[in-house]
């Protein structure tokens, strides 16, 4: 009996740290598997974007920023898959941004992208 009692307050303990962990990482806003992309990405953006897009702005033309609503917009499929949005916008470039999928990594461009994601999640 002493068993079984046991095992339901440790099934119960379990559930109840499960549910708080999803909770929290909903509250920070960063998607867990993003998280150590971020960090690189960050670096990887000021050395590569931040030229034309200095605090999630847009130097050339000023309303297509990397603000969620401005994604959202311009970015095809981005409310549906915003992490692939950005990672094709990275690599395939439009107008006056270049395309970088010969200048970065795909791991590069994923850290990238999720940065920007995390940022404009935040807004910038």
């Amino acid at each position: 009996m002493l068993d079984a009692c046991y095992e339901e307050n440790l099934l119960r303990i379990l559930l109840l740290t499960l549910v708080l962990a999803i909770a929290l990482l909903n509250l920070t806003g960063i998607h867990p598997a993003l998280a150590a992309e971020t960090f690189n990405g960050g670096k990887i953006f000021n050395d590569n974007c931040s030229a034309c897009h200095i605090g999630g702005a847009n130097i050339l033309i000023e309303h297509k920023t990397l603000q969620k609503a401005a994604l959202s917009k311009y970015l095809e499929n981005y409310d549906i898959e915003p992490i692939q949005a950005i990672i094709y916008q990275i690599q395939n470039g439009k107008g006056a941004m270049p395309a970088f999928k010969n200048r970065l990594s795909y791991q590069e461009i994923l850290e990238v992208a999720a940065y920007v994601f995390q940022k404009a999640e935040t807004s910038w």
